[in-house]
C-alpha cells in the first residue's frame, strides 16, 4: 500500500504559482495548434541523390526523404589537422553523436602564392570528404571567399587584398573568385549528394552585412551563381544569419550561432549574463557574435523570420583565445546552452568548433591579427578552441556532457522538429533576470518536450525549490512530477511529455530520452538519463500489472501508472509486456553512465557502450584511447554472442543489464627534463590601439625579452604515443624544434598540450613571454597568477608527459 499525499489546490493563479504545501507549479499553455510548415519558400539546388533519397527545408525544419531531420553539425578545419588523423577524428565525431561536419574551405591555405593551388596533404579536401563519408557523416562546405575563422585577411589571399577591392561584386576580384570556386568545383566532382555523395551543402560568404556599392545583397547572389556555375549544386545554401546579415529573400537560409563568452569583446571583466543562457521566443540572434563589420540596416533574417528554418551554425562548442580576452568555459557552460537553443526552436544544433587544430604556415603565418588589420589577435598557431575534441584528438570533459543531448537528437529528432515552441506566461525580465524559472516547451498535438536550464556562466543560480510543471495540451493537462523536485544551480536537461514509446504512453519523465534500440524479437529499448540530484519518477498511462521495474515502486495515482523509487546513482529498468509483441523496456542510466556513452555498429548490430575512455567504431568494432591510465573497462548492450579480440586478452563480467570486458595494457612513465636558456627581461606595458581601441598582442620584436627553457623528451618522440602538457605561466608561450614553431599558447590558466609524436627529433625550446602585473587583458581569477609583487612574471612550472593508450576490439 502506497499513501498519495496531494497538496491543496494554488494559492495564487498563473504562470508560476506557489501551492499551500510550499510547492512552486509552473504553468505553460502548449494548447493551441501547432504551426505549420510553409512549402516552396526556398530556393535551393538540387535535393535528390542517384539512389531517389531527398534531402529538403521547409519554412521550420529540415526533411529527409519526406521526414523531419534534425541533426547535429560539428565544424572540423581539415586543413589545421594532418591528414593521417582524419579518418580517426571523424569516426569519432561520429560516435559522438555528430551527423553532419561543416569545415571552411580557406582560400589562402590553397592559393597563397597566385596561379599556384595546393591541394594535398592536409589541403587535400577531396580526401576529407571521402573519409568523411566513409565515416557516416554528411558535409557542409563553407567556401568564402572571406571566412574570417580567425585566419590571415578572413582567408583573402595577400596577393588578392594587396591589389583590389574584396567582399563586393569588382569585377577584378570575381575573376580571382571564380577561380577559386573552379578548383572546390572539380575537387569535390562526384562528390555531392546528387551524385551519391554527401556533400549537402554550402555556405556562402560570412559575417556579411555590408551594402556599399557593388555589396548588399546581390553580393550574396552572386556568389551563389558563380558557385552554382562550377557545379556545386546541393540541397542547401546558407549563409550566417546574425549582425544584420543581408541576402535576397529564398535564395539562401540563415543559419545561426551564440557564445557563452565574447573574447573578441574589448571588457578585461566577466561580462554581464550572456543571453545565450536565455530562452528566446521572438528572435534568432543571440547576442554579439564578433562580426568584423558594422550594418547599416536591419538584416534579411530578421524579416525572414516566417519563411526559413531556425538553424544553428556556430553555437560554442568552445571558446578561442585572443590576446586581449582569455575565457575558459567549463563543460556546463556549453552543455546548458543546448536545452536553451532547442527549447528556443533551433532545428539544426550546429558548433564552432568541434574539433580544435593548428594554423598551417607557409609563406607567412596565417593567423588573425591587429598586425594586418585584424579586429582580433589569435595565436599564430594553435586554434585549440577549448573544443570537445582536441587538436591532438583528445577528448575533453566537455564532449561527455554534450553527447546525451546529440544521441536524443539522433533518434528523437524527427518527434521534436515539428513541435512549435511555447512560452510560458512569466518569462525572465532579460538575460540578467537570474531569479524567474527558466523554461519552455516545444509541443505538437498531445505531445511534447519540456526544457529546462537553471546554469548561467560565471553567476550563481537560485535553487528553485519545490517544483512541479503544468503543460495545458489540447484535451488534458499535464501536472509533473508527484513528488516535487528541486532544481539546483547548474542543473539542465529535457525532460518528456506525453512520449509514444511504441504503443505505450509515457505521460512523462523526471529523466531525459536518449536513444531508441530496437532488437527484434528481444524487443525495443528506450533508452533514458536521469538528470543529476532529481529523483526519477515514471508516470505511464499503462495499467500497473502490464509493467515489471525490479528495485523501483509501482503505484497508481489519478489513472496514471507511476514507478519511482529507484535509488539514487543506480541504473534501472521498466519493462512494458505487450501481448503479442516483444516487450519494450525503459532503460535509465544514472547521470555518470550517459555521460560515457557511445552508440554505433558493433559485430552488425547498433548497440550502446558505456566507458569512461574515448570510445568510437571502426571494421565493425571499437577504438578506444585514453590518456594516462591503462585500464580500460567498457559495458556492452545487447550483449555479444562471444568474447571479441583485442590486443589484450579482456576479462568478461556482468554489470546490470550490461555485458562488461575489462583489459589492462602494460603501464609507461615517459618523463621530461628541462632547464634554462636564458631569464626574461622586462618588457614594455600592452599597448592599446588597434580596431577595437584595446590591448594590442606585443610586436615580433619583443620576444627577445622571453624567457627560454630547453625540454628534452624521452627519445624516439616520433614513436611516442603521449602528450606533453607544457604548464608555465606568463603571457605568450612558444614551443620550438630549432628555429621552426611547433605551437604557440596564450596563458589562461587552461592547460596547454601538445602531442608527442608532432615534436620531431631532439631537445625542443620553450620561450615565455613575460607578462606584466598591469596589463590590460582578460584572464580568469581562477587562473590569474599571483605576482607577489612582483612587475612581471614568467615561469615554467612543469612539463609532464601522458601516455597514450589505445585498445582495438575485434568482434
Amino acid at each position: 500500500m502506497h499513501l498519495i499525499v496531494k497538496c491543496l489546490a494554488p494559492l495564487v493563479a498563473g504562470a508560476f504559482a506557489s501551492t499551500a504545501c510550499g510547492q512552486a507549479l509552473l504553468h505553460i499553455d502548449a494548447s493551441a495548434p501547432a504551426r505549420a510548415p510553409l512549402e516552396n519558400q526556398l530556393q535551393m539546388g538540387a535535393s535528390v541523390s542517384p539512389s531517389g533519397e531527398r534531402i529538403g527545408a521547409n519554412s521550420q525544419y529540415l526533411t529527409r526523404n519526406g521526414k523531419p531531420w534534425m541533426p547535429v553539425m560539428g565544424e572540423f578545419h581539415y586543413s589545421r589537422t594532418p591528414a593521417d588523423e582524419w579518418d580517426a577524428e571523424l569516426r569519432k565525431m561520429k560516435a559522438a553523436g555528430i551527423g553532419v561536419v561543416a569545415t571552411y574551405i580557406m582560400w589562402n591555405h590553397h592559393e597563397e602564392r597566385q596561379g599556384t593551388y595546393v591541394w594535398n596533404g592536409q589541403r587535400d579536401l577531396r580526401r576529407f570528404v571521402q573519409l568523411a563519408a566513409s565515416a557516416g557523416l554528411d558535409v557542409v562546405v563553407r567556401v568564402g571567399p572571406w571566412v574570417h575563422a580567425e585566419v590571415r585577411y578572413g582567408g583573402i589571399p595577400d596577393w588578392v587584398v594587396g591589389a583590389m577591392p574584396t567582399r563586393g561584386d569588382d569585377p577584378q576580384y570575381l575573376r580571382h573568385v571564380a577561380g577559386l570556386y573552379g578548383q572546390i568545383g572539380r575537387q569535390l566532382k562526384g562528390l555531392l549528394w546528387k551524385d551519391g555523395g554527401r556533400v549537402i551543402g554550402v555556405q556562402i560568404e560570412n559575417e556579411y552585412n555590408l551594402n556599399g556599392p557593388g555589396e548588399g545583397a546581390g553580393h550574396i547572389s552572386t556568389l551563389k551563381r558563380m558557385a552554382r556555375a562550377v557545379g556545386l549544386d546541393v540541397p542547401l545554401y546558407t549563409v550566417t544569419g546574425w549582425d544584420q546579415t543581408v541576402y535576397r529573400s529564398g535564395e539562401v537560409t540563415p543559419v545561426f550561432g551564440g557564445y557563452p563568452d565574447e573574447p573578441w569583446a574589448r571588457s578585461t571583466g566577466e561580462l554581464p549574463p550572456k543571453e545565450t543562457y536565455a530562452f528566446r521566443f521572438d528572435s534568432r540572434v543571440s547576442g554579439d557574435l564578433g562580426a568584423q563589420t558594422k550594418a547599416s540596416a536591419r538584416g534579411s533574417a530578421d524579416t525572414d523570420i516566417d519563411k526559413t528554418p531556425f538553424l544553428g551554425a556556430e553555437y560554442g562548442a568552445g571558446m578561442p583565445f585572443m590576446y586581449r580576452r582569455r575565457p575558459v568555459v567549463s563543460s556546463d557552460d556549453i552543455a546548458s546552452m543546448l536545452p536553451v537553443q532547442l527549447g528556443s526552436g533551433v532545428n539544426l544544433a550546429g558548433y564552432y568548433m568541434f574539433h580544435g587544430g593548428r594554423n598551417p604556415v607557409g609563406m607567412t603565418t596565417l593567423e588573425e591579427s591587429t598586425l594586418t588589420g585584424g579586429y582580433n589577435d589569435t595565436p599564430m598557431i594553435s586554434y585549440d578552441f577549448q573544443a570537445p575534441l582536441g587538436p591532438d584528438g583528445q577528448q575533453r570533459p566537455v564532449l561527455t556532457r554534450l553527447r546525451p543531448f546529440h544521441l536524443f537528437m539522433r533518434d528523437f529528432g524527427e518527434r521534436l522538429a515539428p513541435m512549435t515552441v511555447r512560452k510560458p506566461d512569466v518569462v525572465p525580465t532579460g538575460p540578467d533576470d537570474l531569479t524567474t524559472p527558466r523554461f519552455s516547451v516545444r509541443s505538437q498535438g498531445d505531445s511534447a518536450f519540456l526544457f529546462v536550464s537553471n546554469h548561467v556562466r560565471q553567476y550563481p543560480m537560485p535553487v528553485q525549490r519545490q517544483v512541479r510543471f503544468s503543460v495545458k495540451l489540447p484535451g488534458q493537462n499535464v501536472e509533473f512530477p508527484r513528488q516535487p523536485v528541486d532544481l539546483a544551480d547548474g542543473a539542465y536537461f529535457i525532460w518528456p511529455v506525453n512520449m509514444d514509446l511504441d504503443g505505450t504512453r509515457l505521460a512523462y519523465a523526471t529523466a531525459q530520452p536518449v536513444a531508441r534500440l530496437d532488437s527484434g524479437k528481444a524487443g525495443i529499448v528506450y533508452v533514458f538519463a536521469a538528470s543529476a540530484g532529481i529523483p526519477v519518477e515514471l508516470g505511464f498511462d499503462a495499467a500497473a500489472s502490464s509493467l515489471t521495474a525490479p528495485g523501483a515502486r509501482i503505484a497508481q495515482d489519478g489513472g496514471k501508472t507511476v514507478v519511482d523509487g529507484i535509488a539514487p546513482g543506480t541504473q534501472a529498468a521498466v519493462t512494458i509486456r505487450r501481448a503479442g509483441k516483444p516487450p519494450v523496456t525503459l532503460l535509465v542510466l544514472t547521470p555518470e553512465q550517459s555521460q560515457q556513452l557511445a552508440i554505433g555498429q558493433l559485430a552488425g548490430q547498433r548497440r550502446l557502450v558505456i566507458g569512461a575512455q574515448l570510445t568510437w567504431f571502426a571494421d565493425g568494432g571499437l577504438r578506444m584511447r585514453s590518456d594516462g591510465n591503462p585500464a580500460f573497462r567498457f559495458a556492452v548492450y545487447p550483449a555479444l554472442a562471444r568474447t571479441p579480440k583485442a590486443d589484450m586478452p579482456l576479462n568478461a563480467g556482468q554489470d546490470g543489464m550490461f555485458q562488461s570486458f575489462a583489459a589492462t595494457l602494460p603501464a609507461r612513465s615517459p618523463e621530461a627534463t628541462f632547464k634554462p636558456v636564458r631569464a626574461a627581461r622586462p618588457v614594455r606595458p600592452v599597448m592599446i590601439g588597434g580596431m577595437a581601441n584595446a590591448a594590442l598582442q606585443p610586436l615580433p620584436e619583443s620576444f627577445s625579452a622571453a624567457a627560454a627553457w630547453s625540454v628534452e623528451l624521452p627519445r624516439d618522440t616520433n614513436r611516442l604515443d603521449a602528450l606533453v602538457e607544457l604548464d608555465f605561466v606568463g603571457d605568450i608561450g612558444r614551443l620550438f624544434n630549432g628555429t621552426r614553431m611547433l605551437d604557440d599558447w596564450y596563458y589562461s590558466g587552461y592547460g596547454w598540450q601538445f602531442a608527442a609524436r608532432h615534436a620531431g627529433s631532439g631537445p625542443l625550446t620553450l620561450s615565455v613571454l613575460p607578462l606584466r602585473a598591469d596589463a590590460p587583458v582578460y584572464i580568469p581569477k581562477e587562473g590569474r597568477p599571483d605576482f607577489g609583487g612582483k612587475e612581471q612574471i614568467a615561469e615554467l612550472r612543469a612539463v609532464r608527459v601522458t601516455p597514450i593508450y589505445r585498445l582495438d576490439v575485434k568482434p
